[in-house]
């Protein structure tokens, strides 16, 4: 252990787990990091299995006309990150060059494309399932797994700006969703439960801009729409939400027309795994050291 590695982010730059890149929340990973979050994604497939969910990869972009439909920017504006690319000719290139090599700002020649980072791995899910029209009897299950972006920076190793999402999402009834959501809440402890982690599970609310937000947030955990799993990573007194349970109503469902068989507009659930998070939980907790863990859980990691 490194004595004059103050943090736990010290701590994982100095065993090279993480590789510092100048910018705060925006790091490299080693392979050892990677063989640690290839396990939990073994494990979270083998625990999802029996769901029989449709496999979706999407790229860490998307379309932002759909993104811009989706109310991400009503609600967290503050975390939205924009994809911009030259578009200037051979005298804006000149000046380009210019202030480069001068150490000036050089941007201002940048055009918004149409990709946007994405947010969160299930937001190019919706409209790609609205265009199949309406859900057979049993709705849909998904199974997503992307490299998201909030734009957040933080010294805090667990609140990286860009990080990998693993989600199952649940389009359906009322009543199927919230059994889906009922399902994995007892799932997701299990899981943790065999990392011989600590956790606690809590109601909570998404990080709402504003003063309408601050409503919308105060709702949402009224309604219980939104539980965290909860380990102890940075500290004790605040600890780090590693798995998210989410009941989104029919927001997605309105805002993409999506239907059931019924005609009714569908709700949606979903589970999210921070890949990252989950991974630094186990070194904090275990240890940097990865043939030092427990069996238990080296076995359940196939490590």
């Amino acid at each position: 252990m490194c004595e004059a590695c103050p943090t736990l982010l010290d701590k994982l730059l100095h065993k090279g787990l993480l590789v510092e890149t100048g910018i705060d929340g925006l790091y490299g990973r080693s392979g050892l990091f990677e063989q640690v979050i290839d396990g939990f994604d073994r494990l979270i497939s083998r625990t999802g299995a029996d769901q029989k969910a449709e496999v979706l990869r999407f790229p860490p972009g998307m379309n932002r006309v759909l993104f811009e439909k989706s109310g991400y920017l009503k609600s967290f504006p503050q975390l939205a990150g924009t994809v911009h690319s030259f578009g200037g000719n051979d005298k804006d290139h000149a000046v380009l060059l210019d202030r480069l090599a001068e150490g000036q700002p050089w941007w201002d020649k940048q055009e918004m494309t149409d990709i946007v980072l994405t947010p969160a791995a299930c937001y190019p899910l919706y409209p790609t399932a609205a265009k199949r029209g309406p859900l057979p009897e049993d709705g849909l299950i998904f199974d997503l797994n992307s490299y998201c972006f909030r734009h957040e920076p933080s010294k805090e190793p667990t609140r990286q700006q860009m990080f990998r999402m693993r989600e199952y999402v649940r389009i359906g009834t009322p009543d199927q969703v919230v059994a889906f959501r009922k399902n994995w809440l007892e799932r997701g402890q299990a899981l943790i439960a065999k990392l011989g982690l600590p956790f606690n599970v809590d109601v909570a609310n998404d990080p709402f801009f504003g003063r309408a937000g601050r409503v919308m947030a105060s709702s949402q955990r009224d309604l219980g729409l939104k539980f965290e799993l909860l380990v102890p990573v940075n500290s004790e007194e605040n600890p780090t939400a590693c798995l998210s349970f989410n009941y989104h109503q029919d927001h997605f469902g309105s805002t993409w027309n999506i239907r059931t068989a019924a005609g009714e507009t569908a709700h949606t659930a979903c589970v999210g795994f921070g890949m990252e998070r989950v991974a630094i939980a186990l070194f904090r907790h275990h240890g940097l050291d990865v043939d030092k863990w427990p069996a238990e859980v080296r076995d359940a990691l196939s490590l």
